[in-house]
């Protein structure tokens, strides 16, 4: 059953706050393709965002600009700690500073995040999910302040030269509620110990950290040149859970860069450490 349309009004669950570690906030998930995130603020809340991302605000919000993602472990770790963590964001493509929303004023205010091309917004609650989520870099859209965004690297050599956009990945944790955008239509699917599930390395959009990644080679030499799937596949392990998206941005982009007059749709591998050759072995 596809979950994945306008989400009703959900409640997040109260063992943030219970833990004191991640604000505890209400959202609402709004729109169809082109969807968009309400979070509700109690007074002294917070959500943090990537730039960019806001959709509008209520007045008695305050927008401030972090270094880094504003989380207590980096405000606490002293301007190296903040600088290490910042300089982990540049590698995902990000920029060194968050959005930081915070309610200053009385009753609740609402603020909205909007996505930045066709997809759906996966709401996850992190203490549900171990405490991390792995997710494809650029998907984080906002979260409950007291999130840590990170980098997760595959730590093997081979997936990290023909990975694609699975070798630089984004590192969520805490136990709040975060917002990840992934393109196209979203699945998830539950594996198995031991199951194995092959995924084009561009639509995986978050796993669970229990999942092996890596890869397999696409079937025969014939098939590699000519099939059109690029040379690898992503080989998902569980047991976890993982999600797969139907349009990565990175095949969008390409569509859109070889449709428009005078382009010649060439594109930087993102994530792969061969740049443009990883893009033609990934199948992109």
């Amino acid at each position: 059953m596809d979950v994945w349309g306008s989400v009703p009004k959900v409640a997040a669950a109260h063992h943030a706050r219970d833990h004191g570690v991640d604000d505890d906030i209400d959202f609402e998930i709004k729109g169809a393709e082109m969807q968009f995130v309400e979070v509700e603020l109690d007074p002294g809340e917070s959500a943090i965002a990537e730039a960019g991302a806001l959709m509008f605000k209520h007045a008695d919000i305050h927008m401030d600009t972090v270094f880094g993602d504003g989380s207590k472990k980096h405000e606490e770790s002293g301007f190296l700690g903040k600088l290490a963590g910042a300089g982990k964001r540049i590698l995902t493509g990000e920029s060194l500073f968050m959005t930081l929303f915070t309610h200053q004023g009385a009753g609740k205010a609402r603020v909205a995040f909007a996505a930045p091309y066709p997809g759906h917004i996966l709401p996850v609650k992190l203490d549900q999910m171990g405490g991390t989520l792995i997710c494809q870099k650029d998907s984080f859209l906002c979260a409950a302040r007291g999130v840590q965004v990170g980098i997760h690297f595959q730590q093997k050599i081979m997936t990290g030269l023909f990975g694609g956009e699975g070798f630089i990945m984004q590192k969520l944790e805490g136990d709040g509620w975060v917002f990840v955008h992934a393109g196209g239509t979203v699945v998830e699917r539950e594996l198995q110990p031991g199951e194995v599930l092959h995924v084009d390395t561009g639509c995986l959009a978050a796993m669970m950290p229990s999942v092996d990644f890596d890869l397999e080679r696409a079937g025969s030499v014939k098939s590699m040149i000519f099939g059109g799937e690029g040379v690898f596949f992503a080989r998902l392990t569980g047991p976890g859970k993982v999600w797969l998206q139907s349009l990565p941005f990175s095949r969008l982009a390409g569509r859109m860069a070889a449709a428009a007059p005078g382009v010649t749709g060439s594109s930087v591998g993102e994530g792969s450490l061969l740049g443009g050759l990883g893009d033609l072995l990934d199948g992109d």
